[in-house]
């Protein structure tokens, strides 16, 4: 189902249609805003110019918090590694008590 709302950009009503509720689109809008108006702050810019100035520091975190979930993933992934492999050798000592406790 879709939604309709209305939010205000930098001063300027958009209607704007998403399958996401209400609450979530009224959320990215306010991101939106809240960047247009940090870097309009104390430039004088165009709306257009502003909007292009948060748009490249949305961007930019995206991409930052984009390479810091890849390291996170890498990290899980040699840890996991690291537990297989310690779980192997872990399971190779109880063999191996198994076979000296067993010689007796």
């Amino acid at each position: 189902m879709k939604n309709k709302v209305t939010v205000s950009i930098a001063g300027q009503e958009y209607n704007m249609v998403a399958v996401e509720d209400e609450e979530y689109v009224r959320k990215v809008a306010g991101h939106v805003d809240g960047q247009i108006r940090e870097v309009m702050e104390n430039e004088r810019l165009s709306l257009a110019n502003g909007a292009v100035l948060a748009a490249m520091n949305i961007a930019d975190q995206y991409f930052r918090e984009q390479a810091a979930a890849e390291n996170l993933r890498r990290q899980i992934k040699e840890g996991l590694e690291e537990t297989a492999k310690l779980k192997d050798e872990l399971s190779e000592c109880k063999r191996e008590i198994f076979k000296l406790q067993n010689k007796k």
